[in-house]
């Protein structure tokens, strides 16, 4: 109904699999199997249990288009740092808004009591759950 729609929280559509992470440390090849495997389009950037960035798929095909050399960089290297966050008890309209507003369609999910990364919500998502 309508109503459910409307009070579905990112916690209520957020899967186990929806946490793609990979170190700061890490290759861009790891990075590549990361966001495939998880096809969330983005993997977060983690270091010692932080959060330290964001890495899109947009990032890598303007990495691809400058003529960058994947072999010598690691995540830290191409990540945004500060990405878009939400807590994962926000409203699944709201971060809708928030992906609107921002023209993005990853929101990275923080746990509203401990304030750790627990994954990444996509617009398909929220499009999903018929929010719209």
């Amino acid at each position: 109904t309508l109503g459910k729609r409307l009070y579905l929280k990112i916690s209520d559509i957020l899967s186990a699999e929806n946490n793609p992470t990979v170190r700061v440390e890490a290759s861009i090849n790891e990075v590549i199997i990361e966001i495939s495997n998880k096809r969330l389009g983005a993997t977060a950037v983690i270091d010692n249990d932080e959060l330290k960035g964001i890495i899109t798929d947009g990032d890598l095909r303007r990495m691809l288009e400058n003529g960058a050399s994947f072999t010598d960089l690691k995540a830290n290297d191409i990540m945004s740092e500060y990405p878009k966050t939400i807590l994962n008890n926000t409203l699944v309209y709201d971060a809708l808004q928030l992906m609107e507003a921002s023209n993005i369609s990853q929101l990275v999910v923080m746990d509203s009591y401990s304030s750790k990364y627990v994954g990444i919500v996509h617009l398909h998502d929220v499009l999903k759950e018929g929010v719209v």
